[in-house]
């Protein structure tokens, strides 16, 4: 049985909040289970693209704490993602561009991996970003 994990479940996977200890136990069994299977649990991008946006807004958790654990995840037996190959080149961008979001970096190279050679934005700061421009 395959099985995907929800934004909810892979926030208790990274975090350890004392006010849902019960979950975070459940979401570390629940890749372990599956490692053990060896049936990974699922990790869609926009489960990753929320799960960020959680992590920075509610935890408060820095940009290079964000990549060392995305790049923790990706190790994980556990956990598998959507497409691998975004999820580095994003973390690589989200690297070497400082003024872009995390969500321009995973846009953009979901989008090269798609096979679009551009990417449209108003939001300056993504448009630094490479193979992007901005729309005047």
């Amino acid at each position: 049985m395959s099985a995907a994990i929800d934004t909810n479940v892979l926030v208790r996977v990274l975090v350890q909040d004392p006010t849902a200890a019960v979950q975070c136990a459940a979401a570390r069994r629940v890749v372990a289970e599956a490692s053990a299977r060896g049936e990974p649990l699922l990790v869609t991008l926009c489960a990753l693209l929320e799960a960020e946006w959680v992590l920075r807004s509610r935890y408060k958790v820095e940009r290079a704490s964000m990549t060392a654990a995305v790049i923790a995840m990706l190790e994980t037996p556990g956990i598998e993602f959507e497409h691998e190959p975004t999820v580095e080149e994003a973390l690589y961008l989200f690297e070497q561009y400082p003024s872009a979001d995390f969500a321009d970096c995973l846009l953009l190279a979901r989008a090269t991996h798609l096979g679009r050679n551009r990417f449209l934005t108003f939001d300056a700061g993504a448009a630094r970003l490479p193979r992007a421009e901005l729309v005047q």
